[in-house]
Parts: C-alpha cells; structure tokens; sequence
C-alpha cells in the first residue's frame, strides 16, 4: 500500500493539509474502525486513509448486499478492499421488507440507512469496534440527503465531510493514493431511479438492473442511470457520451433489449445524466412531501 509520504509528495498544498488533518482525524478518535464500504470513491478513500492512519488491524470494512445494489458495486467493494487489504465483512439487508421504505417516500433512504444502520451497530459491537464512519462528503451536504440525517442521529461519522473535502477533492485525494476507482462514475442504489410514490419491487430493481448492463455492454458509457417510468425508461448518461447513442442501429439495439425487458418506450435524456434529477419533482411540488418527521 502506498506510504503517507509518498502521498504528501503529490498532493498540493492545500490538499495535502486536508489529507494530513484527515489522517489527525483518525488518530483522535482512535480504533478498531468500521468503515460503511459501498466500493464507490469516497468510502474507498475513508477507508484507506483510515488504514494510513491507524493499520489494517484497526480497520474494518462492511458491505451491504442487497436487491437495490448493483453487482457492479460489490465487485468494486471486494477488489478495493482486498487491495487495501482489510478484513471486509458482508451485511444482508432487506429493505424491501420495510413498508416504509417500498412506498417510496421523499425520504425513502431515511428508512434504507435506518435499516443498514441496524445491522453496523451490531457488527461494531461483535468485532469490537469504537466507532463507525461512512464516505460522505462535503459536496454531497448541500443536496436530499435523508439518509444523512439517519448516520446522524445513530452517532456514525462522516470524516471527509467533518475535514471539508469536496467531491472534487475526493476524486484527487483518491487519484494520489492510487485508487483505481478514482475517477469512476458516482454510485446511487437502484432505487433512485424510481419516482417517489411509485413503489418499489424487487421486479422493477432487477428490471433496471438488467436494462443499465445491457446499456453498458452495448455502449460502453460509463455514467449512466435508466429512469424507471413504468412504461418508459428513460436514459440517462454523461453529457460527453452522449453521442455514443448516435447511431441507429445502436439506438434499435438499445430499444429492442428494454422492450424484451418490459418497457413500452425508451427514451434517451437530451439534458444528459443530472445526480438526483428525479429530486426536481420535489422543488417543483409536483410529488408531495412527507408532513410528518422521520
């Protein structure tokens, strides 16, 4: 694994005093540590840093497997930590058994983090870790995070958003300490392609699961989501990839596949792929919001 020093030398300045103070973080609160380890970048990098900080004994990291995850995300989980070289634990969740959560509510990952919380904090207690963290950051505050206000109110902690390292930051951070995800595509369970109110199986989960492959094999895009609008699926990818659907026998592929898969009509977004686009229903009051508080 890549020493402290070797980092410092390539980061610049002001980076490298966040990644240092990261690092004090860690020593403060001490360890063993268990780190919320989706496979994306910014829980890779709270997880390695945590290990810089503390050693890999004092480490812990802790998956979840669950219908509303892509396989992709716990290959990505599995190879990063065995790089890092961490014990890596697997949490089974159910989400889809929680009424709460499948009825798909303006706060429906308050109910989803409620759920894997559950299962952290018993993991903690059973090997013996102080205290649990997850990958958010400091970017990610300013947008629908309900799930956050769940890691809040159960005492989990958040050290790149505490520290104030951005998305941006993260990725250089991640990029320095030679992640080889550091420049993937962000992640989001399959849920949030689904409109609040409709509600959520594991048909329509396994449904755009299959329909994102079949997206990527064809067109080799690698931000992505397909909206879920019960008939029709719409598109989204990075607006520079865009053009990688400009070929009709491409775009004929693309809808013969969907439409073996359910959908009615496949559309592609003209805007491009926009993080939490669903969320717009919910300035624009076009989806109610919950009255009562989680």
């Amino acid at each position: 694994m890549i020493s402290v020093h070797e980092v410092k030398r390539v980061l610049k300045e002001g980076l490298r005093a966040k990644f240092l103070r990261l690092l004090e973080w860690y020593r403060s609160v001490g360890g063993p540590v268990l780190v919320a380890f989706s496979g994306g970048v910014d829980s890779s990098v709270a997880l390695i840093t945590a290990t810089l900080a503390l050693g890999k004994d004092m480490v812990i990291a802790a998956t979840a497997i669950s219908p509303t995850y892509p396989e992709e995300d716990f290959k990505w989980a599995k190879k990063i930590a065995d790089l890092i070289g961490v014990r890596h634990l697997l949490i089974e969740t159910d989400e889809l058994a929680d009424p709460n959560f499948t009825r798909n509510p303006p706060e429906r990952c308050y109910f989803c983090k409620k759920s894997l919380i559950a299962q952290l904090i018993r993991f903690a207690k059973v090997h013996g870790a102080r205290i649990i963290v997850d990958g958010t950051n400091a970017s990610d505050l300013g947008s629908h995070r309900p799930g956050y206000l769940a890691l809040r109110e159960a005492g989990i902690r958040s050290p790149l958003a505490e520290i104030g390292l951005t998305k941006d930051e993260v990725r250089a951070l991640a990029k320095a300490l030679r992640l080889p995800n550091w420049d993937k595509p962000s992640m989001a369970c399959l849920a949030s392609r689904i409109p609040y109110g409709e509600p959520i199986t594991a048909e329509k989960l396994r449904r755009i699961a299959m329909a994102e492959k079949v997206i990527k094999e064809i067109t080799g895009v690698r931000q992505l989501r397909v909206r879920d609008h019960g008939y029709i699926a719409r598109i989204e990818v990075g607006r520079d990839e865009r053009r990688k659907f400009f070929d009709e026998k491409i775009m004929d592929k693309i809808a013969h596949e969907l439409i073996k898969l359910g959908y009615k009509f496949v559309t592609l977004d003209l805007l491009g792929y926009r993080q939490g686009s669903l969320d717009m229903l919910l300035s624009e009051k076009i989806v109610p919001k919950e009255t009562s508080t989680p």
